[in-house]
């Protein structure tokens, strides 16, 4: 190196200035500059002298402008550099420049560079450096520039004040008037640089901090881009990076203990707000002369003596100063005499650039936190009072740069400060934005790209999209932002209407349709990962809630910043709070509700009072009314005036009580009636002027006691007044009313007396100058919406500035009034609840925001995936569809879900294959991955998805030429099918274009998106041209691979447990679908549904349950189905499932096997085709044979299976399943009942119904030897064993006494749960019409009794009788019980019980009832009354087996039986008895209506008369029939009476066999009480006294002889009957007198013998005609002979006659002696009578002889 190096000395200035000095010296011209030169060359001396650096000498020297220099030596070293800025010489200042450039960036420059003092040595130099600008030179300006940015970025330098706003001025400059535009773009940066520093510090209130580099590109982005000169922007990004880099590392911590902190960092500074005046005239020097224009500064905080008043650092007060600054330079408008000034536009455009990049960059000071609580508000306040003004003013501007910069400094304010700026952000967004939006036919091209483009970045933040809503939508006093915005964005993609006036070009058209597209997806995309993270972090968000904002900046997309972050207060009135979706529901249901009302209230004011009184939106009194028309926002001024006006009693008391709202106390009357006059238009009718202005002045009179002498003055006076505003601002108006007029018209209104004319005339003053209107004047028409939304939201005015209706010039000065009540309408709404910033994080707010946006989503990307070919915006159609999908399928919103899967689905156009796009194709790919990725929520929307799958394979499956599903549905017709298949190919079909398969033909055809099957009812030929379309569309569809179809399905196993249930049920429909097709049955979806049955398998058994339940029904219904071939595959397909899941092992007690095994049963049950029904069975047989170990509850829909199979009508099913069951029943029987008691209980019911096959009866046969199979197996405990077993594990130890009542009554419980079924089946059978298998059954059901009735209690054994024996007898008896039919035969044709089968039967019961009598002793009485009551059967044959029953039950029991058990027996006969005659009797009275014919020959006796001589002519058949019937009931009638006397004979003398044989015969008939023997007696006479009662009808007794005759067939045997009961009743008595004496005595059993004797004689006596001897001896008789029939019935007497003889004879001596006067006349009588056997006269002489002989002699 050069000796240069040795320059200056060896301290750090010194190698700095150093060879700077000796450049200026060498460059100097010696005689211009001979004081520069001897001033550098003493410095440079001075430098040599200098000691090196250290420590303890720069700490010993302090507030100095150099390091390590004293004050003094500072200012004597920089005082040439002083000197050669000030010489204006380029060659001198560069080198001074480099100098100062090497200062500052080395940090050897420090200190608090300020205008106070001014003689300070470093403000000088900077005030130096930004004059050097003049020049003129490009290498100085750029060296200038160097230098100002270095100070600035020093750490070690403060540069407050004027000198900052110098410096920012002076790059200012440089950029407006650059020599070049490489200078000017660097000018640009180094400001953009400066805001950087300067706000970077301003954020972390320290000197010491990172800064980022500025991008020149961005800069460029909006303006300046013709300032471009090559490579213009790569020099000055260099440039910029160079002066940043070369102050990093600066300070050295060493270096910074020379200035106190406090001075640098956190001092109380003092930078006034009126010290940014400048001394410079140049028109340039925008940024200095932004005072002259009038401008007034707005009170932020800051006081005018400086910043210290409200506590805050230097740093920020110029932070402050600065940001101030460049809001008014925003606002800095042209003057009328240089309306286009691009010098002041360019200032503008490049202010408003800067402070982009301080919004840009701006980070939490600007947002409340409590450490900056101060700061924050001073700089929130500068944000709402000077940069949201600049936005208004700046507004009405046309230049498109402004705009963008405007959209851009509005998205900051959105996104980072949007909970601070509620109200100015509901202002600003329908002002910027929303305005642009909604103008479809002409708007700005690059206008309305930039609204789309800032809608389009702020649609990425999720958070700011549902702020939005819910700060906006949801509030009443707020406009509807984000519905305008769906709305705005749908009007935008549908184009302008058609027939409009547009001034867009169809490539503008297009873009503006696809950018809009793109919000509305981006927007809807939003909400769905808005929704995902609060979903996710729904339980830790409460947690979280608390912590600062900083700890959550990781949301926005924009800037790395949380959107989202907490707020806090501003003020005491606004702040932020956390809203449930609950509330806000609320709130948005009030604000519709509202608006509705407002509406209808513009329409018909009464009307909308009523209807919001109604809606309790307004309270009902009139004081609620009138506050709700004062402060309302959107009600129509004139609706409002015309309702107060109103003669209604409610109107007026609403006009009075809104005129009271008002306090006019202390108020001028012209300022009191333009306050009244400010909220609504007065009416055009006299009459409601003059009420409304009556009640005005009766409240300002009450207000200002003192102002007028009476209320008529006020009156009359503001009547004048409102002539006087009318007249003066009304251009019809010619001729204006004067001041001397309005004076002279107001003469003597104040009760005569004038008012002061000096009030008058200020009056009229205020009233000509200041036109009275209302606050919100607004002449726009009331039809149109947008307008009149603007109206509800206070808008008019704004826009009135804003689109133009206020020109430019006069934008500050006629628009002041205007932009002063904007403000003043933020302050309003500040105050207001709806003010508070609500922030949500409960998802369900989504529902309402959807409720807004998915009609017109829908919509927009319907139509442009429809009109739009373009591949860019049909995939942002489709990604919004899927994101819509997310999120409604999340929020179950099923109504609009529905409809945004439907219409992806309908776009895939696979209903019309041949028309099909790429667009198309990726609409297919949207629906896989829809089912992917939203599954668990899509529910009933799975069929159309599914639905498309299936044409998708459909479509596949044609291109590759597989012959169609129904090829392997129907069977084969031959080769000629075979070869036809084979033709249909997809290589051949991407050969030959005009292949015309049917089905093809039929896809390419194509139909309608809800058909089932496409192309069926399409017409109409297929041209090549479509042909060859589809088989470009099936190449395009193979980029849908069969992995993407099968993921579907493989991601079923992922689904939960709702969503795989509505996914199945969908498949099942689609499926039904497919197979229900009339030309082409598919089994596509069918097979998917055993492929997911696999995938599913290890679902848990409850979900399986539902799963189930679905899929069963659809077996069944397609197993139903009336094509066979389908119905075979499902049941196959059914079948393949059902063998999986018996692979899975079933625990106990549990019921999923029988569930899946239920569409069998059900098939098998309804079917009507032999082949299902055959196929289930075999099956049945497979599954169960193969898999017998793990069938548990299955076991039941097995059985159930076999069960139908044994009835069925076809033969080979019926054997098909009993050889399986047989096989069940002979080797896995320990199976059956291992796991279910119920299982035994089908099993026994299965062999039952095989019992009654009519096909073969070995079946049936071997059914019932497998009963009793089941009856051993069960009588060996093992099976109730095991279940008692099962329960005593689960069971709990309890106390002994209860653990063994328990364990009785599950004995019983499992008796009755095994038994049962299996004895009534069997007891069933005895009704069988196969005898075989009946006395089988008989025989069976009694030894399975028999052999285990020792294994049942008594209890159970009285249900065996209730529900098994006695329901066979009881059905059987009931048919026989009929009283209408004389024989078995014809009684019951359907009867197949004969004669043997009943005495079976009885022999069993009675065997039964006889081996356990002593357990089931109780059912005597019901066994008894069974045997009875077929005694009592009007038909001999089983009258005659129920008697020989109870004679062997009472030959068995006789010597067991008590007293009252053989009274009941007694009784039951008796009541037999009883209960035949009233029957018989009815029939008998049938005769008394037939006549019979007479007899040819004229006989007087009928004794002596013949029979004969009748013929079948003779009698009608009806009568001959009826005769018949009656003969046979009265043979049947008399053959049961006599049996039920023989029954009572036989039981008696079997027991006194029995009482002989063992000894009790001396007890006398012991079990023969007095009272059981009454009875007898009572049976005994009630038999005979019938049997006379008979033979005494002479003339019934005639005409059954001749019906006997006519019919031909034999008389009934009434002689016989009578005899016979006679001769019983005799024996009775007779051997009871014999045998039991005393009881005789007891019962006077001697005279009833007697009189029965008696009544035998008078019988007798009247057969042989005898009867009249003993009326009256008198009398002559001749003694006739008798007729052969009279002889007949006499020798059918005698034996009866000799009876009653022999027991008179054999009377004791002493009881005949009694009864001889009783009975002498009937023997004299009986000795003078004809007999026919000479027995009768040998009895009669003994009798006469050994016993009345006596008694005479």
């Amino acid at each position: 190196m050069s000796a240069s190096q040795y320059l200056g000395g060896p301290s750090s200035c010194g190698r700095a200035l150093g060879p700077c000095l000796d450049k200026i010296v060498k460059n100097a011209a010696w005689r211009k500059h001979s004081h520069l030169v001897l001033s550098c060359k003493s410095v440079l001396d001075k430098l040599e002298s200098l000691p090196a650096d250290s420590i303890s000498i720069s700490i010993s020297i302090s507030h100095s402008p150099l390091f390590s220099l004293s004050p003094s030596d500072a200012d004597f070293v920089l005082n040439p550099i002083l000197l050669a800025l000030d010489s204006a010489y380029p060659k001198v200042v560069d080198p001074a420049l480099e100098c100062l450039f090497k200062l500052f960036s080395s940090g050897l420059i420090r200190g608090e560079i300020d205008h106070t003092p001014p003689n300070l040595i470093i403000f000088k130099i900077i005030e130096s450096v930004c004059k050097v600008c003049g020049i003129g030179d490009e290498a100085v300006e750029l060296s200038m520039l160097r230098v100002l940015l270095s100070a600035v970025r020093s750490p070690c330098v403060l540069i407050r004040g004027e000198c900052l706003v110098h410096i920012v001025r002076t790059c200012y400059n440089i950029y407006l008037g650059g020599l070049n535009g490489t200078n000017q773009i660097c000018a640009k940066s180094v400001l953009a640089q400066i805001m950087l520093v300067v706000f970077t510090r301003v954020e972390e209130d320290s000197m010491d901090v990172n800064v980022k580099t500025v991008s020149v590109g961005e800069l460029l982005q909006f303006t300046d881009k013709n300032l471009n000169e090559g490579s213009s922007i790569h020099f000055c990004q260099n440039f910029v990076n160079e002066v940043m880099a070369a102050s990093e590392g600066v300070p050295d911590d060493k270096l910074l203990h020379n200035q106190p902190t406090d001075e640098l960092q956190n001092g109380s500074g003092g930078a006034g707000d009126d010290d940014d005046k400048v001394a410079e005239e140049d028109h340039k020097s925008e940024l200095g002369n932004k005072e002259t224009n009038g401008e007034a500064d707005t009170d932020v905080g800051v006081g005018a003596s400086g910043g210290g008043e409200v506590g805050g650092s230097k740093i920020r007060e110029d932070g402050f100063l600065l940001f101030r600054n460049l809001c008014k330079l925003s606002m800095k408008f042209s003057s009328q005499e240089t309306p286009d000034d691009q010098i002041l536009l360019r200032g503008k455009i490049l202010s408003l650039e800067l402070l982009k990049v301080i919004m840009d960059n701006g980070g939490p000071v600007w947002r409340n936190n409590e450490r900056q609580l101060i700061d924050s508000i001073w700089f929130l306040n500068t944000i709402k009072q000077f940069l949201c003004l600049s936005l208004i003013k700046n507004t009405a501007l046309s230049v498109m740069a402004i705009f963008q910069l405007q959209c851009s400094i509005f998205m900051m304010l959105l996104v980072k400060f949007r909970s601070e700026l509620k109200e100015e952000i509901g202002i600003f967004f329908p002002m910027l934005v929303l305005r642009v939006l909604e103008n479809v036919n002409q708007p700005s091209f690059l206008q309305k790209m930039t609204v789309l483009n800032f809608l389009d970045k702020i649609s990425q933040d999720s958070q700011i999209i549902v702020d939005i809503f819910v700060n906006y939508d949801c509030d009443v006093d707020a406009p509807n932002i984000y519905e305008r915005i769906v709305n705005g964005l749908l009007k935008t993609a549908l184009g302008p209407p058609p027939g409009s006036t547009t001034t867009l070009s169809s490539v503008q058209d297009i873009t503006f349709r696809h950018e809009s597209v793109k919000c509305l997806a981006s927007i809807i995309g939003s909400m769905g990962a808005w929704m995902d993270q609060k979903l996710r972090t729904k339980d830790s968000y409460l947690s979280k809630s608390s912590e600062s904002s900083t700890s959550t900046e990781n949301h926005s997309t924009l800037n790395g910043e949380d959107a989202s972050a907490h707020d806090y207060d501003l003020h005491s009135e606004m702040n932020s709070e956390m809203s449930d979706a609950a509330t806000l529901e609320q709130r948005r249901a009030y604000k519709i509700e509202l608006q509705k009302g407002i509406s209808i209230f513009n329409r018909k004011p009464s009307k909308g009072i009523e209807f919001l009184m109604n809606a309790k939106k307004v309270g009902g009194s009139p004081e609620d009314v009138a506050t709700f028309l004062k402060n309302t926002t959107g009600l129509n001024e004139t609706v409002i005036g015309d309702y107060l006006g109103e003669r209604d009693v409610f109107c007026l008391r609403v006009m009075h009580a809104y005129v009271d709202s008002f306090n006019f106390k202390e108020m001028d009357f012209g300022e009191a009636i333009r306050f009244f006059l400010r909220g609504f238009r007065l009416p055009g009718e006299a009459q409601k002027i003059d009420r409304i202005m009556e009640k005005f002045a009766e409240r300002y009179c009450k207000c200002n006691s003192d102002s007028f002498t009476s209320a008529d003055t006020a009156y009359v006076l503001a009547y004048s007044v409102i002539m006087l505003n009318t007249d003066a601002h009304n251009s019809m108006v010619k001729d204006k009313m004067s001041k001397a007029d309005f004076i002279r018209n107001n003469r003597g209104i104040d009760d005569g007396k004038d008012l002061p004319e000096e009030f008058l005339g200020t009056l009229y003053d205020q009233i000509v100058k200041n036109e009275i209107k209302m606050s919100a004047d607004s002449s726009v028409p009331q039809g149109k919406q947008a307008n009149s939304l603007n109206k509800l939201l206070g808008l008019d005015g704004i826009l009135n500035l804003v689109t133009g209706k206020q020109t430019e010039e006069k934008a500050l000065g006629a628009n002041g009034l205007l932009i002063r009540q904007i403000q003043e309408q933020f302050k309003a709404k500040s105050g207001k609840s709806g003010s508070i910033y609500h922030v949500v994080t409960d998802a369900a707010i989504l529902r309402f925001m959807v409720e807004v946006c998915w009609g017109p989503m829908l919509a927009a990307f319907s139509v442009t995936l429809d009109q739009s070919d373009d591949r860019l915006a049909t995939s942002q159609c489709l990604q919004g569809f899927q994101c819509a999908v997310h999120v409604t399928a999340v929020m179950s919103m099923q109504t609009q879900r529905d409809a945004f899967v439907t219409s992806v689905a309908k776009f895939t156009y696979l209903h019309c294959a041949a028309d099909m796009k790429l667009k198309n194709v990726d609409a297919v790919k949207a629906i896989i991955s829809i089912a992917i990725e939203d599954g668990n929520n899509l529910q009933d929307a799975w069929e159309h998805i599914l639905t498309c799958l299936s044409r998708i394979e459909h479509l596949q499956l044609l291109g590759e030429g597989a012959p169609p599903d129904a090829s392997y549905l129907t069977p084969s017709n031959g080769e000629t099918d075979e070869k036809a298949l084979k033709s249909i190919g997809h290589p051949s079909l991407k050969k030959k274009g005009t292949l015309q398969n049917p089905a093809v033909m039929a896809v390419v055809r194509g139909g309608s998106y809800d058909s089932t099957t496409v192309g069926v009812n399409s017409l109409g030929p297929v041209t090549p041209g479509q042909i060859i379309n589809f088989i470009s569309n099936l190449n395009l569809l193979d980029q849908i691979g069969n992995f993407e179809l099968n993921h579907v399905f493989a991601n079923s196993q992922r689904l939960n447990s709702e969503a795989i249930v509505a996914f199945v049920k969908a498949l099942c429909k689609v499926s039904i679908c497919e197979l229900q097709s009339p030309t082409d049955p598919r089994v596509f979806s069918l097979t998917k549904i055993v492929e997911i049955a696999h995938y599913n398998m290890n679902r848990i058994r409850l979900v399986w349950s539902r799963i189930w339940n679905v899929l069963s029904d659809f077996f069944v219904s397609v197993g139903l189905s009336e094509n066979l071939s389908v119905a075979i595959f499902v049941m196959d397909s059914l079948r393949q499932l059902a063998m999986k899941f018996l692979e899975r092992e079933e625990l106990a007690n549990y019921n999923f096997q029988n569930e899946f095994l239920r569409p069998f049963v059900i098939v098998m049950q309804k079917s009507s085709s032999t082949e299902i029904r055959e196929l289930i069975v075999r099956c049945i047989s497979q599954m169960v044979l193969s898999r017998v170990s793990n069938v548990k509850s299955g076991w039941k829909s097995v059985f159930m299976v076999f069960t139908v199979a044994a009835s069925d009508e076809r033969k080979n099913v019926v054997l098909l399943a009993f050889e399986t069951m047989e096989k069940i029943v002979r080797e896995y029987f320990p199976y059956i009942t291992e796991t279910e008691r119920t299982t035994f209980t089908d099993c026994v019911r299965c062999l039952t119904t095989f019992t009654n096959s009519r096909f073969n009866s070995d079946v049936s046969l071997n059914a019932i030897a497998f009963l009793r199979f089941c009856a051993l197996k069960l009588a060996d405990g093992g099976l109730i064993c095991n279940v008692k077993s099962r329960v005593d594990d689960l069971s709990i130890p309890i106390v002994d006494e209860i653990a063994l009542d328990v364990e009785n009554h599950s004995n019983q419980d499992d008796h009755a749960s095994f038994w049962i079924p299996l004895l009534t089946g069997l007891s069933e059978l005895t009704s069988d019409p196969r005898s075989a298998i009946r006395k089988s059954a008989l025989e069976v059901l009694f030894n399975i009794l028999n052999d285990h009735g020792h294994l049942f209690s008594h209890s159970f054994w009285i249900t065996v009788f209730n529900t098994v024996i006695f329901p066979i007898f009881s059905g059987v008896s009931d048919k026989k019980d009929v009283k209408d039919q004389p024989t078995l035969a014809s009684l019951h044709p359907e009867s197949t019980w004969d004669s043997e089968t009943f005495a079976v039967a009885f022999q069993c019961v009675v065997d039964l009832f006889v081996s356990f009598f002593n357990v089931i002793r109780s059912q005597l009485q019901s066994i008894v009354s069974i045997l009875v009551g077929f005694v009592r059967s009007p038909i001999k044959g089983p009258a005659s087996t129920g008697v020989a029953a109870l004679l062997h039950l009472a030959g068995e029991l006789s010597s067991r039986i008590s007293e009252d058990e053989w009274r009941e027996i007694f009784l039951a006969l008796k009541e037999a008895a009883a209960s035949l005659l009233p029957g018989f009797m009815k029939v008998l009275r049938t005769m008394d209506g037939i006549e019979m014919p007479e007899s040819p020959h004229p006989y007087v006796d009928m004794d002596v008369s013949s029979d004969h001589g009748f013929t079948n002519e003779d009698l009608p058949d009806e009568n001959l029939q009826t005769a018949a019937y009656v003969v046979s009931r009265v043979k049947s009638h008399i053959a049961v009476q006599l049996l039920i006397v023989q029954v009572l004979s036989l039981s008696l003398s079997l027991t006194k066999i029995a009482c002989v044989a063992s000894g009790l015969y001396k007890a006398n008939w012991q079990f023969l009480s007095a009272a059981n023997v009454r009875i007898l007696v009572d049976i005994f006479t009630s038999i005979a006294s019938h049997a006379h009662q008979l033979n005494s009808e002479k003339s019934l007794l005639r005409k059954l002889q001749k019906g006997c005759s006519i019919a031909g067939i034999s008389d009934p045997p009434m002689v016989h009957f009578e005899n016979e009961s006679y001769e019983n009743y005799l024996d009775f008595l007779q051997d009871l007198l014999k045998d039991n004496p005393s009881m005789s005595e007891a019962l006077n059993i001697e005279e009833q013998l007697a009189g029965v004797c008696e009544k035998i004689f008078l019988i007798y006596l009247n057969c042989t005609g005898s009867e009249a001897v003993q009326q009256n001896n008198t009398a002559i008789h001749w003694n006739l002979p008798l007729g052969s029939a009279k002889k007949e019935e006499l020798a059918a007497r005698t034996s009866l006659l000799l009876s009653a003889l022999r027991v008179l004879n054999d009377l004791e001596r002493d009881s005949f002696r009694s009864h001889a006067r009783q009975f002498f006349p009937l023997l004299v009588d009986l000795v003078r009578c004809e007999h026919n056997s000479g027995e009768v006269q040998g009895i009669l002489s003994n009798i006469f002889q050994s016993c009345i002989g006596p008694i005479i002699m």
